[in-house]
């Protein structure tokens, strides 16, 4: 089956990683990492830490970028981590982005937390962030957490540093702010504006994943860079043995294998290419821009269940997005070259025999 639906990896791991994994002494296994009696966390958030000029305990390590967001949610929005005053309720609502991914609405629910949608603004052939919409709704809910993804799942719209750094600077400080940015490697190499900002504002949280770029969902390593004196949040996230030592060795690997990762992205780029010029003109499409490993594809849905079958036969899911606002459209891993040039050949076949 060719998995085109959950915008998992569909190439091969970088030869570092294999090597990695070949030669793993599993006796390692049979210890603790002793790094924990330095007072750090893992050997990968010492690279982490090295790779993007943050301190080592603002490194934040867990079980995915699921975990990550699971475990912000939880503790920022948890009433027992809230000192209010006055006799005023704790304030447990967050603001999460229109038409992104529903895990981040189910989160905050698991903690008796409550949320709000702000807009995505559809123009042209893209998804936007308004910034100064985002603003004033932050400032107007005046939220315990504001939430962007960048880019956004399933709409792939991202944001620039300076976006970011302008939306910081005119909210509520009290507000923390968790940008998931499980996607950002594929279209950008910059990293330098994330040191900057979090020694800038206390109240942000950036995350991040081996899942996407790296091409590692299996392994379940997330990570990602705090502001400034968060203690007991960084204790609440911790683990005091240490990390897994199978997880460290791949990741060390697939950290140092960027050239690898880097001419996959560019036959994702490849495949964004011959989507849009395959069906971005075609009546009743539209190829929506995206700087992430899948693309939002606006189909004729009277084409759904024959092309629905038409992929089944051929063993391809793609997604078929049920969101309220988005039911006319695709979602579609970009994966190796042959799968995208099937699944726009599928896509053609069906819809030339309406």
């Amino acid at each position: 089956m060719n998995y085109l639906d959950r915008n998992e990896f569909n190439f091969e791991p970088s030869q570092k990683v294999v090597e990695a994994i070949k030669n793993f002494d599993p006796k390692t296994l049979c210890f603790y990492t002793r790094i924990y009696d330095q007072g750090k966390k893992s050997v990968i958030s010492v690279r982490l830490s090295e790779i993007y000029n943050v301190p080592e305990n603002q490194v934040l390590l867990t079980y995915g970028g699921e975990d990550m967001l699971k475990n912000a949610i939880h503790y920022f929005l948890s009433i027992n981590s809230q000192q209010p005053a006055n006799g005023q309720q704790p304030n447990t609502k967050i603001l999460i982005p229109e038409f992104s991914w529903w895990y981040y609405n189910r989160v905050a629910s698991e903690c008796g937390g409550t949320f709000e949608m702000y807009p995505l603004h559809e123009q042209d052939d893209t998804f936007a962030y308004d910034i100064d919409e985002v603003i004033e709704y932050t400032n107007r809910v005046h939220p315990r957490m504001l939430l962007l993804a960048s880019p956004n799942n399933p709409t792939g719209n991202g944001l620039t540093p300076e976006e970011i750094g302008r939306i910081m600077e005119n909210i509520p400080s009290d507000t923390m702010v968790l940008i998931d940015e499980a996607y950002a490697s594929f279209i950008s190499t910059d990293t330098a504006y994330i040191a900057p900002l979090v020694n800038k504002y206390s109240n942000l949280i950036i995350s991040r994943t081996l899942s996407k770029f790296y091409g590692l969902p299996g392994l379940r390593v997330g990570f990602g860079f705090i502001g400034k004196g968060h203690d007991q949040f960084e204790s609440y996230v911790n683990k005091y043995l240490g990390y897994n030592r199978f997880s460290e060795a791949v990741a060390l690997a697939a950290l140092d294998s960027d050239e690898h990762y880097r001419k996959v992205a560019d036959d994702m780029e490849w495949g964004r290419q011959l989507y849009k010029k395959e069906l971005g003109s075609l009546p009743g499409f539209k190829v929506y821009k995206s700087v992430a490993n899948f693309i939002l594809i606006k189909y004729p849905v009277e084409i759904k269940d024959a092309l629905m079958e038409a992929l089944k036969v051929q063993d391809y899911k793609i997604k078929f997005m049920g969101d309220k606002g988005l039911e006319s459209c695709l979602r579609i891993t970009l994966g190796r070259k042959e799968q995208t040039q099937t699944v726009v050949d599928t896509i053609l076949k069906v819809y030339n025999k309406k």
